[in-house]
């Protein structure tokens, strides 16, 4: 059976969400899933082959990011499977089912692996958002929750993400080519 046949498939369960509500509640949390799975491994992707100056810190920092992910995906299975679904989560399924574009193998430069992992979280954190109120729509605001949980927390890492690019951005814009400043810059 495909996993997008397995998607729209349920087990018999008590819970009082109407089946039609949780088929597309399962295939919406599926495909979380599998997005969840690839940024998952795209963080690790980064943290194995970050190189430069910064190495350490986003070694670390890159590791985390894989590690609360893995978090997420325990949280969403287990949420699909309580709601009578079944969980795909293998790597292929992720591979084919993913919203997220492929990381870029060849970089090894800490800004660039920051650059491909914040525009990765920033598209992750767009299907959450618009996850929550789809939930909340279908008439499930525990889904819509865990949902809510995830986008504070990947918001949370996508600024971590950003803080790492923010300077050089605005010395470029001011057209310096330095990287770091004493001062932070002034709103005008």
């Amino acid at each position: 059976m495909s996993d997008k046949a397995l998607s729209s498939r349920l087990y018999p369960t008590r819970i009082d969400i109407p089946a039609e509500a949780r088929v597309q509640i399962v295939t919406l949390l599926n495909q979380t899933l599998a997005a969840t799975l690839d940024l998952k491994t795209q963080a690790k992707q980064a943290h194995w082959n970050v190189k430069g100056t910064d190495f350490y810190q986003l070694h670390e920092l890159f590791d985390t990011l894989a590690g609360e992910l893995e978090e997420y995906i325990d949280s969403i299975a287990e949420r699909i499977t309580a709601l009578g679904g079944y969980a795909v989560g293998t790597a292929r399924a992720a591979a084919s089912n993913s919203i997220l574009p492929e990381y870029p193998f060849d970089i090894l430069d800490g800004k660039d692996h920051v650059t491909a992992l914040a525009d990765r979280y920033a598209s992750y954190a767009k299907h959450i958002r618009q996850a929550i109120d789809d939930t909340d729509d279908l008439g499930d605001a525990d889904t819509a929750d865990l949902y809510t949980e995830v986008s504070r927390n990947i918001d949370k890492r996508l600024w971590f993400l950003e803080a790492h690019l923010q300077v050089s951005e605005i010395n470029e814009s001011k057209g310096t080519t330095a990287t770091s400043s004493k001062r932070p810059a002034t709103v005008s």
